[in-house]
């Protein structure tokens, strides 16, 4: 049986889509405006190559800890990758 609604609903699963390539988008934003490269950003932040590549297009979310490691690299706060506006 299902525990979270976003397994059942469809409309909760295409929100967290959404949410996943917004959060990627401005990372990947903000890592080319600083001039870093994906393998870069891993390193300094923890993550693996691949797993920045999987954020970066939407399809991964990131832990808690990660998107606050990657939020620190980038010099920003970790609120500005969730939020629509930086």
């Amino acid at each position: 049986m299902p525990t979270r609604p976003s397994q059942v609903d469809p409309r909760r699963l295409e929100s967290w889509a959404r949410h996943r390539k917004a959060v990627g988008q401005r990372i990947r934003a903000l890592r080319i405006e600083q001039g870093l490269t994906q393998e870069a950003l891993a390193l300094e932040s923890g993550v693996t190559r691949n797993v920045l590549i999987q954020v970066e297009h939407g399809r991964r979310g990131l832990l808690y800890e990660r998107l606050f490691d990657i939020a620190e690299v980038l010099g920003v706060d970790a609120g500005q990758l969730l939020t629509h506006d930086r």
